[in-house]
């Protein structure tokens, strides 16, 4: 279940008996991870795991920010549920890391939680949030929009703010296509959370709104964490995030293979006019 981020958990409690077991929880957050980094990255690392100079652009792009993304999750989750009686505050100190740390690999599509999601502080439920959306890594067992799609998005807000013609990474040139599809696949995704989202408010007028954008994304993404509100949840709103789910995970997959596969050679170009932005 961990390495292929289902999330389903046959126990009637979950994992929560195991929130201070290192080894268990440190097994699933290593399935989980092989699971969502993605296949090319497991083959790269299968061939040249001590040789990084001959690993791949996307093989770099996806370890350095799939990191990043844990360990800053796992920090803003110690911070914001430090003192929280209801999830962290009766834990020690190594416990709290452990599970800030577990909650940070999970929000990546693994589902797993030895917290109450619905206990957890709302700043708290923000940064899952995002975590969720962004899923793991490409041609992998996670959803989201990808960790490659975000650092594409970084690496032209650099290039941006560097006055750079070209996006650049590790010695290699990013071509423009590759920023275009990262956008489609972004506003395809806001697109689904956000129409998703309005329609389960419509039919859920008393629904918190924290509660459903988190388990719209989470459908999304197909993580599988929530915060208690689908399970009560009147029939067309499952309906709605089932249909989430699919074109979540299906969607964003099809879109981008829709996009490069329909690159085409232009023999002219147009006159060059600047809109306003920003």
């Amino acid at each position: 279940m961990a390495f292929t981020n289902t999330g389903f958990s046959p126990a009637p409690e979950g994992i929560a008996p195991f929130a201070n077991d290192w080894w268990f929880l440190g097994a699933l957050m290593i399935a989980t991870i092989f699971g969502a980094i993605g296949f090319p990255v497991i083959y790269a690392l299968r061939k040249r795991l001590l040789h990084p100079h001959g690993w791949s652009l996307h093989v770099k792009l996806t370890l350095v920010w799939f990191g990043a993304l844990i360990v800053g999750g796992a920090l803003a989750y110690l911070g914001l549920e430090w003192g929280n009686p209801d999830t962290m505050g009766d834990m020690d100190a190594s416990d709290r890391i452990l599970n800030s740390l577990f909650l940070s690999v999970m929000s990546r599509s693994g589902g797993f939680s030895t917290l109450d999601i619905d206990q957890l502080d709302g700043s708290s439920l923000l940064v899952t949030d995002m975590l969720m959306f962004v899923g793991g890594g490409s041609a992998s067992t996670a959803g989201g929009i990808k960790v490659t799609t975000l650092a594409i998005l970084f690496l032209a807000a650099f290039a941006e703010a560097r006055g750079n013609d070209d996006m650049e990474a590790y010695g290699r040139r990013v071509p423009p296509d590759v920023l275009r599809l990262a956008v489609s696949v972004v506003l395809w995704g806001a697109t689904i959370v956000a129409g998703a989202t309005i329609l389960i408010m419509f039919i859920n007028e008393d629904a918190p709104l924290d509660y459903v954008l988190f388990d719209v994304i989470s459908a999304f993404a197909t993580c599988g964490l929530t915060t208690g509100f689908t399970q009560g949840a009147s029939e067309p709103t499952q309906y709605i995030l089932a249909a989430t789910m699919f074109f979540g995970r299906i969607g964003t997959v099809t879109l981008a293979a829709a996009l490069a596969a329909s690159i085409r050679r232009q023999l002219f170009r147009r006159p060059e006019e600047r809109p306003i932005v920003g």
